[in-house]
């Protein structure tokens, strides 16, 4: 059965702002919603629902399609409760500055891995490039390039790159990431230059004012193209992940995985191991794979 067109692009407590195609609503869940959803978040931003409108800008939710993915961590105070960031995400763009603040490839690899883990398509914004004239500090980024991952060089100043982040986001949701100072949000400011006649759009159709405690905001782009800022991504940690499969998260790895001597290689001492051969020839980053190395070997210890 298809997803219904409506998608949740606020959360406001127990009220939900949801993009129909006659416009927004601000809704309510069903009683029901919440019983038959626990251990997850009920309702999340990015969540498909059916709702039923009940008055001028307001309505209910009756029912929550199944998320495809999920941008997830774990709920405050407990120990088994899944809360959900964003929901069906498509993509995640993790932006780093080239420079100012210096950026730190083992928190990249860790957004990578979380969206290689949960199935969404990676991406990295190497931003503030006017900083390096030369294109010298942007060479870090080139091991993500050679891993496979879109690797974006922008500059909001000079607008070089929004252009091609722009037709990267069409048709997908696409959540943004990234730790403060390296131009996130003028980057989605940018990339949504009425941003704030927008937001303020959303809470004129509902009647209902702004809200400044938003936890994440799913900005629809028209074409069924949505993008996300998602300020409490930076905390979303590990929660959730196989570390069983974590040489599966770094793609440069898998065309030697089924190539090691051992089948249950750990790719860390074992002899005939294909991924080290691999490091040792170039085929792989080094920094790369120490990042992998400093995540695995904690796992073996007693």
């Amino acid at each position: 059965m298809d997803r219904p067109p409506n998608i949740v692009i606020r959360n406001y407590g127990q009220y939900y702002d949801v993009q129909t195609p006659v416009g927004v609503l601000r809704c309510t869940a069903r009683a029901t919603v919440k019983r038959e959803r626990r251990g997850t978040t009920p309702v999340a931003v990015g969540d498909r629902v059916q709702v039923l409108a009940t008055s001028q800008g307001e309505g209910v939710i009756e029912k929550v399609w199944p998320r495809e993915r999920a941008l997830s961590r774990l709920a405050r105070g407990t120990d088994d409760v899944e809360q959900v960031i964003l929901a069906n995400t498509d993509q995640l763009i993790v932006v780093f500055a080239v420079a100012q603040p210096e950026p730190h490839p083992r928190m990249l690899d860790r957004f990578l891995i979380i969206a290689e883990a949960r199935g969404i398509r990676g991406a990295v914004c190497a931003n503030k490039i006017d900083l390096d004239p030369s294109g010298e500090l942007r060479q870090r980024f080139a091991p993500y390039r050679a891993a496979g991952y879109p690797v974006f060089e922008t500059s909001v100043r000079t607008q070089q790159g929004v252009n091609e982040i722009k037709a990267f986001l069409h048709g997908k949701v696409t959540a943004f990431a990234g730790p403060s100072g390296v131009g996130k949000s003028s980057l989605i400011n940018a990339l949504v230059p009425d941003l704030d006649e927008r937001t303020g759009a959303i809470s004129d159709a509902t009647g209902k004012g702004r809200h400044t405690t938003t936890w994440t905001t799913l900005m629809p782009l028209g074409d069924d193209t949505y993008i996300a800022d998602t300020p409490g991504i930076r905390q979303l940690g590990f929660w959730g992940i196989d570390f069983s499969q974590l040489d599966h998260y770094f793609p440069e790895f898998r065309p030697y995985l089924d190539k090691c001597y051992y089948s249950d290689c750990t790719h860390l001492d074992e002899p005939e191991c294909a991924v080290r051969a691999a490091v040792m020839a170039g085929a792989i980053d080094a920094g790369r794979y120490e990042s992998y190395r400093a995540l695995r070997e904690p796992l073996l210890e007693p």
